[in-house]
């Protein structure tokens, strides 16, 4: 892609929206082959663009999704052990009794099991997405500075297995905790903050076409509303496209204050939170923004 406003037409293409400060960060990663982090609350698009990125790219979408205790046995690869054993009762049976020759078969390309990593790493070309790096352990942190330092990994029974062109790295975090600066330092950074109305209104009506332009209006601004709240779990825009799409699938147009609490359920996941909204008057809520 030439530029960042090639980078923001071709992702707007797939139906995802991107201001400048996205589409130039997109556009660096790609042209300088660094991976982007993208930091931000939950449900404000962050693993969204990189399934963008995929569709934009025409490229696979490898995904890795992390937490507590993930090592690289499950982020890298594996031996089929199961599959080595069938091969090694085979082996027995036919009479082979070369013990070298028997762990040199073991051991062969077509008994490792790929897992995202490095699947991604023999892909050519592929979307990697580290998604929820901030769930993972600093152990796993440093394994994965050292991997997107080089795009390389050995296997002690292999050698090294290479990426012949490395793929493009989005990595998200919702800051649960902080993650440490030299990983940080790679990758290029974004920050996803929650939209404007506008913004966040444009991206309601392009994800769901069929929803009236009232319902989209109201439901924007009731969730633009409940932000401004002090809850628990802020809703993102995910929640909002969930909560226009539930009210469209009652045959609601329009929403109105009894509907509103009666589907908060599709917006909000805290039963204090839940308590919270209700104790608003969303009805002054709708009429202040003129919807």
């Amino acid at each position: 892609m030439d530029g960042p406003e090639q980078v923001r037409a071709r992702l707007e293409e797939t139906g995802y929206l991107v201001d400048e400060g996205l589409a130039v960060a997109c556009y660096l990663a790609l042209r300088l082959g660094r991976p982007l982090f993208c930091e931000g609350d939950a449900g404000v698009g962050k693993t969204a663009l990189a399934s963008a990125l995929a569709q934009a790219l025409d490229a696979p979408l490898i995904r890795l999704q992390c937490h507590e205790g993930i090592d690289a046995a499950q982020a890298l690869y594996d031996w089929d052990f199961p599959r080595q054993l069938l091969h090694l009762r085979a082996a027995e049976a036919a009479g082979v009794r070369d013990a070298e020759r028997l762990e040199g078969e073991l051991y062969d390309r077509r008994f490792l099991l790929a897992r995202p990593l490095l699947q991604a790493l023999e892909t050519i070309p592929s979307v990697l997405l580290i998604d929820e790096i901030d769930r993972a352990d600093d152990e796993f942190e440093a394994f994965l500075l050292e991997l997107l330092s080089e795009f390389s990994v050995t296997v002690p029974e292999l050698g090294t297995l290479r990426a012949q062109e490395p793929p493009v790295v989005v990595l998200t975090s919702n800051r649960t905790r902080e993650v440490h600066d030299a990983l940080k330092r790679r990758c290029l950074y974004h920050w996803f903050d929650h939209p404007s109305f506008e913004r966040e209104l444009a991206i309601v009506r392009r994800r769901l076409p069929g929803v009236s332009a009232r319902l989209a209006e109201q439901v924007t601004a009731l969730v633009q509303t409940l932000r401004a709240q002090d809850l628990l779990k802020p809703p993102g825009v995910a929640e909002t496209i969930d909560w226009a799409a539930a009210l469209d699938a009652l045959g609601a147009s329009e929403v109105d204050a009894e509907l509103a609490v009666t589907t908060l359920g599709s917006v909000l996941k805290y039963r204090e939170d839940t308590e919270r909204a209700r104790r608003l008057d969303l009805a002054a809520a709708l009429a202040a923004h003129g919807r």
